[in-house]
């Protein structure tokens, strides 16, 4: 698919994976509405696209994303209705990346903070520069968080964690990030982009059906009782003994050689 040109974000194709990087160093990548409704444009481009099967998000510049862009916001006239419009695009973007049926991958490179932290917490899987540093500001500035924080935090860093890093709105880097459960791996700044990609290279070569109905189980695992979650996975793997990438799988492991996944 050609790459569209969007004015608050570059979205790049490369092999297997797509790059999301947000694209408004002026404002160390501070989140506007056209910000939210092209990100959403670019996840469902990513999602849509068969030969995509991991994404990565990063930002331009010194931030991965500072939150609100505050300045704009203030400059601007909107309705209570038109407020609230807003708000839900953060939470639907925040949902998209989290129900995309594709690996995401965050590339924290500078500071995210409210919204960026917000997004980071979607993502499947959060590599973090070493000079980086992620917090939870909304409390201190008279606001709350959204994006599911309240839900997806406490089970990435426990509750008492979580409490802390929310009611305190404390900045912290990757090393205690990466300590904490909240990030995957910390990386030298200059490797943080090579990494990842690496990164999403490895989830792109699993089976794509097998990788979304694992991580659509695990999204939803805590909303089920035990029972009905015996049943969701038994399901999901009725629905991977079905396709053509099962077989290719069970057959590679019979060759001892690696298997090469179609999708479907």
């Amino acid at each position: 698919m050609n790459a569209p040109n969007f004015e608050t974000l570059i979205y790049q194709a490369d092999q297997q994976y797509a790059e999301i990087h947000f694209n408004r160093p002026h404002r160390l990548n501070a989140v506007v509405e056209q910000f939210y409704t092209e990100l959403l444009a670019a996840l469902s481009l990513a999602g849509q696209d068969p030969a995509i099967r991991a994404v990565i998000l990063t930002g331009v510049g010194r931030a991965f994303c500072v939150g609100a862009d505050l300045k704009e916001h203030g400059a601007g006239q909107r309705t209570a209705y038109q407020r609230r419009q807003y708000l839900q695009l953060g939470n639907d973007v925040c949902e998209k990346i989290f129900r995309l049926s594709k690996p995401v991958v965050a590339a924290i490179n500078g500071y995210a903070l409210g919204a960026g932290a917000e997004m980071a917490v979607s993502c499947d899987f959060v590599l973090m520069a070493e000079s980086a540093q992620i917090g939870f500001p909304e409390v201190s500035i008279g606001t709350s968080v959204g994006g599911g924080v309240t839900q997806i935090l406490p089970r990435l860093v426990g509750l008492r964690k979580a409490r802390e890093l929310l009611f305190q709105g404390t900045r912290i880097n990757g090393t205690e990030a990466q300590r904490i459960g909240l990030v995957t791996q910390v990386c030298p700044d200059a490797e943080l982009l090579d990494r990842a990609r690496r990164f999403a290279l490895e989830l792109a070569g699993k089976a794509p059906v097998s990788m979304a109905v694992v991580k659509n189980l695990l999204n939803h695992a805590t909303a089920q009782d035990f029972a009905t979650q015996l049943q969701l996975e038994l399901d999901g793997v009725f629905s991977c003994t079905v396709t053509e990438d099962w077989r290719e799988g069970v057959n590679a492991f019979a060759g001892k050689r690696a298997p090469q996944f179609k999708g479907y």
